[in-house]
């Protein structure tokens, strides 16, 4: 990882400073909550604290590292060391009061922003074999769950419960975290895209739907299932369908070379060619990795094209308010000529 940010760093600039949690994780595959990542053409270092350098000592082989004790005065010298007179650095994970300390510190350095957060966010948006295979293990933890939930979901339990056995059961079974805060909402409640869980208990003819995901090696999976409580309406099966069927028709947009606000077209025109286009209100999909959400979009606005090797969802939705609305969501990695989807569990309209 850290050789593709070096061998992409432009020709005029020296190096690159990482300082975010989640970078410094992504090219050193070590996680910490401090530490600083200087990635040069001559050298790169990985400075850590007392608390993790003899762990990092032993995980960390892409460069050098060494245990931080004073920046103000250890940067400054590796970047003399190195030759460094321009530096990129993170402008989307910095704060300014950051910025001005790291400008402060290192005098005779250029830091610039332009373009580090795109090239870092490119480079992380195709996933390796081993990134592929962490997602697919903490996906496949989540469908577990979902085959438990379903036997544990009935009349009177409450939302909170719902949500709360399944972060219990992913957590028992091999998850090392949970993706987000787990959505689990019933009846009115699921016309609301990010419902909070609550004490309202299931009742008969309520829809139900889960999003909620794991987390494996730091990296997360994201699925959604929406559900019946007994019979539902006519209305509730129609969009259900129509939310099913325009997962479908962008699912098989997805390849190489297709823009991102094609895949989303693919989805929203279906919803809207059915009458519901006021009530589909966020973007067809985004990436995942480190972070549950990461680049490409899959979003009217984005017209960058898809790349083999990404992961995005795929999760359009309809919500009518003070009724009930519907979200099916998978996962997808994009390949040459198709994606193949990471997701297994049935999107049948399931009856409990």
């Amino acid at each position: 990882m850290l050789d593709k940010l070096i061998s992409s760093i432009p020709s005029k600039v020296d190096g690159v400073l990482i300082v975010s949690e989640v970078n410094r994780r992504y090219f050193t595959s070590f996680p910490s909550s401090d530490g600083i990542l200087l990635a040069t053409r001559k050298g790169s270092v990985f400075l850590t604290d007392s608390r993790y350098i003899e762990e990092a000592m032993n995980v960390v082989k892409c460069c050098e590292v060494a245990e931080l004790k004073k920046a103000s005065e250890q940067l400054p010298e590796l970047c003399g060391r190195f030759g460094v007179k321009t530096l990129m650095v993170e402008s989307d994970r910095l704060t300014v009061s950051e910025l001005k300390a790291y400008r402060k510190m290192l005098k005779g350095v250029l830091l610039t922003t332009v373009g580090t957060d795109r090239l870092i966010d490119e480079l992380r948006s195709v996933k390796s074999e081993y990134e592929l295979q962490s997602i697919v293990k903490a996906q496949r933890i989540a469908e577990k769950a979902y085959e438990h939930i379903l036997g544990f979901i009935k009349e009177g339990v409450t939302e909170k419960e719902i949500a709360l056995e399944l972060d219990f059961f992913m957590l028992k079974n091999g998850a090392e975290a949970i993706s987000f805060e787990t959505i689990a909402i019933s009846g009115a409640n699921t016309s609301k895209p990010h419902g909070v869980p609550t004490d309202k208990k299931v009742r008969s003819g309520d829809f139900i739907t889960m999003d909620y995901g794991a987390v494996v090696n730091g990296y997360h999976s994201d699925m959604t299932r929406t559900i019946a409580v007994g019979e539902v309406s006519a209305e509730q099966v129609k969009v259900y369908e129509t939310v099913l069927e325009a997962q479908l028709r962008a699912l098989a947009t997805l390849k190489e070379g297709i823009k991102g606000s094609e895949a989303d077209a693919a989805a929203r025109d279906y919803i809207k060619e059915k009458g519901y286009g006021d009530f589909f209100r966020h973007s067809t999909g985004h990436g995942v990795g480190l972070e549950i959400h990461e680049k490409p979009n899959l979003s009217p606005k984005n017209d960058k094209k898809l790349q083999s090797g990404n992961i995005v969802t795929i999760e359009p939705g309809i919500y009518i308010p003070g009724k009930f609305g519907v979200r099916i969501e998978d996962m997808a990695i994009i390949t040459k000529s198709n994606c193949e989807n990471l997701t297994k569990i049935s999107k049948k309209l399931t009856k409990i």
